[in-house]
C-alpha cells in the first residue's frame, strides 16, 4: 500500500501519526493540504536493513512499515483497541474485490492467480468495532512454494492479526478447504468466507453453510462480494468471533497411523515450551518436516526453537526414527500431510455439497477444448488478437482528429493569455509550440486507441481469457527455458511495458524473473502503437479508410506483433543459455471459470487505473521532452538547428539500418514517450521549429517519399519502433525491481542489438533483391 492509498483512504476529522526520517515534511504538508489532521508530527523509528522505512499511524494504531524500495512490508499490531484481521484465500477467489468492498479502497484485481502480489491494508467498519483489515497474497498452501506464499504464511505465524478471514470459491470448495484446514491449525480464531456463492448458483451447486461451519469448528458466511451480498452477515460474524473470550473448538485433521505417532512424541514437547504462541501441533508438524526435509522452509520464529533447546531436538529426532523407520524419506513426508489435507476435505465436501444436474462444467469442458487446443487454440488466440487490433485501429481515427483539433484550437488562446501577461514573445513560442504542443500530441495520438485497447483487454482478463492464452504460451517458454508465467506478463505488456515489468513479480524464480524482465519491451505498449499502426496505413494497407483497409492493418499489426513474440521467445532463449542459465521452473496455472464481464466496472478500472494512469506517466515525461525538442529545433550553430546537426552526423550510421539520422535522431528524443517519434521526424523534414501535425495522411505519405521514403525504409522504421531500448519510465522500472544498474543497461542494449541486427538484415536482402 503507498502513501497515496494510505492518505486518500482516510477520513477528515481522524487522527493520524507519521513516522518518517526523510519524507516527513511533504507527508505532514499533505496531511494538512488535504485536511485529514490538525497537526501531524514526526518521530524516528529507525532503519530497516533495506532502507529507511516509513510508518503510518491512522487514529493511533501503527499499520504498516515499508521500505524505500517499495517491497518490504512488516505490519505491526495496532496500538489503540483497533484488532488487526488477516485476509488470506487462494488467487482468484474474489479475495481482492471482498477487500475492496469491505474498505472502500480500490486495489486492482486480476482473473488470473498470482496478481495480488503485495499486502494491501484498509480500514474496515462492522456495526461495533472497527478493524484493520491486511489483504495477503493469494496462496494455495501454507507450505509455501513463492515468495508471495512465504510472506502469508509469516504473516499469519507473526501473531499479529487478532483473527483471520479466509476466502473460498463455492464453486471449487473442495481445493479450497486444503489452505482453510492449515489455517485452522495455526490461527486461533478463524473465520470462513464462502465467496462467489451466485457462480456456485449458476453451476447448480448448493452448499450446506451450517453443515460446514459444524465440520470445520469455524463461523462460515456465504457471500458474493462484488455485489455486497451477505458482507453484512460476514462482518456480525467477525464481531461475534473477536468478541468470544475463547477460540471456537475447531476440528482438527486426523493424519495416518504413523505420523500421529510421531507427533505424539513431539508435539508435548513443544507445548511445554514457555512463551512460544504457536500451536504446538502446527509447529511440530513443520519441525518435523523440515527435519525430514530441509529444503522445506521454516517460519523465523521456529529456528530459534531447534537451536536452543535438547528436549526439542531430542523428541525431533525420535519422531524422525519412527518415520525413517517405515521407509518415509525426505519429501514423502509432506506429501503425507498434504494428502492427509485433501482427503480431510474431500471428506467435509462429500456432506455438504449437493451438486444438481449430470454435468455442469459441459459448456465450460468444450470452450477450453476449443480455446486451450494444440490445433485451435493458437489460430483463435491470433484471431482474437487480430479482431482486438482492428477494433482499436477503427475506433481511434476519429476520436484522435477530434482530439487534435481541440488541442489546435486551444493554441491561439494560450498565447494570447501569454501575452496578457507580457511574457516575452520567446519565451511564449517556447511555452506554446514546445511545453503545451508535445503533451497535446502525446494525448490526441495515445487516449482514444488506449481508451479502446484498455477496456478490451480488461474484459478478456474479466472473462478468464487471459489465463488461456497464458496456457497456450507455456510450452514456447517452457522450450526456452523460462517460466510460463512469462506469458502473462508479456500480455501486460501490451498495455504498458512498465506494468508489465512490475508484473513479472508474480514469477517465483530470479533468473526467470529476470527474463520476463528483460524481455518485457520486445512486444508494444501503448506508445508505439501509432507509430506503427500510421506507417502500416501509408505504406502498406492504404489510407482509403475502407474496411477492407482496416481489416489489411490489422492483419500485418498482428504479424508485427507476433514477430515482437517470437524474437521475446528467441532473446528468452538465448538470455537462459548465456547469462541466465539454469532449468526451467514449473508452476500452477489455474484455469479460472468463464465469467461475465461487469462492463460498467470494466470501463471505470480500464479507463482510470490504466488508461489516465498510464497517459498522466508519459504527459509528465513528454513536457520536458517537449522544452528539449524545441531547444534543440532552434538553437543553432554555424547556421543550422542543433537537431539537424545531430541528424546529419547519425545519418551515416543509421543509412546502414535501412533509415537515416533524422528517425534515428526521433527515437532517442523520444525515449520519454514514443508518440512523439513521428512528429519529431515531420519537424526535422519541414526544417520547422516546432512540432506540426499534417493535415491528412495522404500529405503525410506525400512528405515521407519526398525524402527519400520506400517500404523498406518503412518497414525498417516498424521494426525499430518495435525493437529498441524501452521508454524512460520502463528503465526506471527495471532499475527499481532488478536494483541493477548492469541489468538495467542490458535491458536497453538487448532489444536495441535485435532491431538493429534485423533492419540491417532487411536492408542488405533489399539491396540485392532490388
Amino acid at each position: 500500500m503507498s502513501e497515496h492509498h494510505c492518505l486518500n483512504d482516510m477520513k477528515p476529522g481522524q487522527t493520524a501519526r507519521i513516522h518518517s526520517l526523510t519524507a516527513a515534511g511533504s507527508t505532514r504538508r499533505r496531511l494538512l493540504d488535504l485536511g485529514l489532521v490538525e497537526n501531524a508530527f514526526v518521530q524516528c523509528v529507525g532503519k530497516s536493513p533495506s532502507g529507511d522505512p516509513c510508518a503510518y499511524l491512522i487514529r493511533g494504531a501503527v499499520i504498516a512499515i515499508r521500505s524505500c524500495d517499495g517491497k518490504e512490508i512488516l505490519i505491526e499490531e495496532p496500538s489503540s483497541g483497533r484488532k488487526l484481521i488477516a485476509l488470506a484465500g487462494n488467487p482468484n477467489v474474489g479475495k481482492s474485490t471482498l477487500f475492496n468492498s469491505l474498505t472502500g479502497m480500490k486495489q486492482h484485481t486480476g482473473n488470473w492467480p498470482g496478481k495480488t502480489v503485495e499486502n494491501a491494508l484498509g480500514i474496515c467498519h462492522s456495526r461495533r468495532h472497527t478493524y484493520i483489515l491486511a489483504d495477503l497474497p493469494g496462496t494455495y498452501s501454507l507450505m509455501p512454494h513463492s515468495p508471495e506464499e512465504k510472506e502469508a504464511r509469516n504473516f499469519l505465524c507473526s501473531g499479529k492479526a487478532d483473527a483471520a478471514i479466509v476466502v473460498c470459491d463455492a464453486s471449487c470448495l473442495e481445493r479450497n478447504l486444503n489452505l482453510v484446514l492449515q489455517t485452522i491449525e495455526l490461527i486461533p480464531r478463524v473465520l470462513v468466507c464462502v465467496n462467489l456463492m451466485d457462480e456456485a448458483a449458476r453451476h447448480h451447486i448448493r452448499i450446506d453453510l451450517p453443515a460446514l461451519s459444524k465440520a470445520l469448528g469455524v463461523p462460515v458466511i456465504g457471500t458474493t462480494a462484488r455485489d455486497r451480498q451477505g458482507l453484512d452477515a460476514l462482518l456480525d460474524a467477525l464481531d461475534s468471533l473477536t468478541e468470544s473470550p475463547s477460540a471456537p473448538g475447531n476440528c482438527p485433521v486426523t493424519y495416518p497411523p504413523l505420523l500421529e505417532s510421531a507427533l505424539t512424541i513431539l508435539e508435548p514437547v513443544v507445548r511445554n515450551q514457555s512463551g512460544f504462541t504457536l500451536p504446538a501441533r502446527w509447529t511440530a508438524l513443520r519441525l518435523l518436516e523440515h527435519q525430514m526435509n530441509p529444503e522445506a522452509s521454516l517460519p523465523d520464529r521456529l529456528p530459534s526453537l531447534l537451536d536452543t533447546d535438547p528436549s526439542v531436538r531430542q523428541a525431533l529426532t525420535e519422531a524422525e526414527h519412527i518415520l525413517k523407520a517405515a521407509g518415509i524419506q525426505k519429501d514423502q513426508l509432506s506429501d503425507l500431510i498434504t494428502t492427509a489435507l485433501f482427503c480431510h476435505a474431500e471428506s467435509i465436501c462429500r456432506t455438504v455439497i449437493r451438486k444438481e444436474g449430470a454435468d455442469n462444467h459441459r459448456k465450460e469442458q468444450r470452450l477450453d477444448a476449443l480455446l486451450t487446443s494444440k490445433r485451435t487454440g493458437y489460430p483463435l488466440m491470433l484471431l482474437l488478437l487480430a479482431f482486438v487490433f482492428w477494433l482499436t485501429i477503427a475506433g481511434a481515427n476519429y476520436p484522435s482528429q477530434l482530439l487534435s483539433g481541440l488541442f489546435t484550437s486551444l493554441e491561439t488562446p494560450l498565447a494570447a493569455f501569454l501575452m496578457h501577461l507580457n511574457v516575452p514573445s520567446r519565451l511564449q513560442d517556447l511555452i506554446v509550440s514546445g511545453i503545451y504542443r508535445v503533451p497535446a500530441w502525446v494525448i490526441s495520438v495515445m487516449l482514444p486507441p488506449m481508451a479502446i485497447f484498455f477496456p478490451l483487454f480488461t474484459l478478456l482478463e474479466d472473462a478468464g481469457l487471459l489465463p488461456r492464452i497464458a496456457f497456450n504460451l507455456d510450452h514456447a517458454f517452457q522450450r526456452c527455458h523460462s517460466c510460463g508465467k512469462q506469458g502473462l506478463t508479456l500480455c501486460m505488456g501490451f498495455g504498458c511495458n512498465a506494468a508489465g515489468v512490475t508484473g513479472c513479480r508474480i514469477i517465483d524464480s530470479p533468473r526467470e524473473r529476470l527474463i520476463a524482465i528483460l524481455t518485457n519491451s520486445f512486444v508494444p505498449c501503448n506508445g508505439r502503437f501509432p507509430v506503427i499502426i500510421t506507417l502500416i496505413t501509408l505504406f502498406f494497407a492504404g489510407t482509403a479508410g475502407s474496411f477492407t483497409s482496416s481489416a489489411l492493418s490489422a492483419l500485418v499489426l498482428t504479424g508485427v506483433i507476433l514477430t515482437g513474440i517470437a524474437m521475446t521467445f528467441l532473446a528468452s532463449w538465448l538470455l537462459s543459455r548465456t547469462v541466465l542459465k539454469g532449468v526451467p521452473s514449473s508452476f500452477t496455472l489455474e484455469l479460472p471459470p468463464y465469467r461475465r464481464p461487469k462492463f460498467g466496472s470494466v470501463l471505470i478500472r480500464s479507463l482510470l487505473d490504466r488508461t489516465l494512469f498510464v497517459l498522466g506517466r508519459a504527459v509528465t515525461a513528454a513536457a520536458p521532452a517537449g522544452l528539449i525538442i524545441w531547444l534543440m529545433a532552434n538553437l543553432t550553430w554555424q547556421g543550422r538547428s542543433l537537431l539537424t546537426c545531430c541528424a546529419s552526423a547519425l545519418n551515416p550510421f543509421a543509412s546502414l539500418f535501412g533509415l537515416d539520422g533524422v528517425i534515428l535522431m526521433a527515437f532517442l528524443l523520444g525515449m520519454p514517450a514514443n508518440e512523439i517519434v513521428l512528429p519529431i521526424i515531420l519537424m526535422s523534414y519541414l526544417n520547422q521549429q516546432a512540432l506540426t501535425a499534417p493535415e491528412n495522411l495522404l500529405t503525410l505519405k506525400t512528405l515521407l517519399t519526398a525524402q527519400g521514403w520506400t517500404p523498406v525504409t518503412a518497414a525498417c522504421t516498424i521494426i525499430f519502433t518495435l525493437l529498441h531500448w524501452p521508454c524512460a519510465t520502463t528503465l526506471i522500472t527495471i532499475r527499481k525491481e532488478t536494483k541493477s544498474l548492469k541489468w538495467t543497461l542490458l535491458a536497453f542494449l538487448l532489444p536495441t542489438a535485435l532491431g538493429l541486427t534485423l533492419c540491417f538484415l532487411l536492408t542488405q536482402t533489399a539491396a540485392l533483391l532490388f
